[in-house]
């Protein structure tokens, strides 16, 4: 599992899922404290984290952590403001933007 196209979409899938179980916890959160969207939420993240620990045996901790989680900001921004009709500021649109740009540095930066 070295090939890069492969982890790539496990790498995503560690995203989606976490997004989705903060999208789904955010949902739960204002419910009575035993519901779907938290234990859903709960579920989410286990997957992730398993999806996570496979990717971490194979690339370095340095690249893969700000990768995964700085995606996962920028997809639960996105979340939240599509799905959840969160209002998000400019200024925010912003700071997404300059974290895409410091993500796609880190991640390059280990290729060259």
């Amino acid at each position: 599992m070295n090939n890069p196209f492969l982890l790539i979409p496990i790498v995503l899938l560690t995203v989606a899922l976490n997004t989705a179980g903060q999208s789904l916890l955010k949902l739960g959160a204002v419910q009575n404290p035993l519901n779907i969207y938290l234990f859903s939420g709960l579920l989410a993240y286990a997957c992730s984290t398993v999806f996570y620990v496979a990717v971490l045996s194979k690339v370095n901790v340095s690249v893969l952590y700000p990768v995964v989680f700085g995606l996962t900001i920028i997809a639960v921004t996105l979340s939240g403001a599509i799905f959840l009709k969160e209002q998000v500021s400019y200024i925010h649109w912003v700071g997404i933007g300059l974290m895409l740009s410091g993500l796609v540095a880190i991640a390059f930066g280990k290729i060259s």
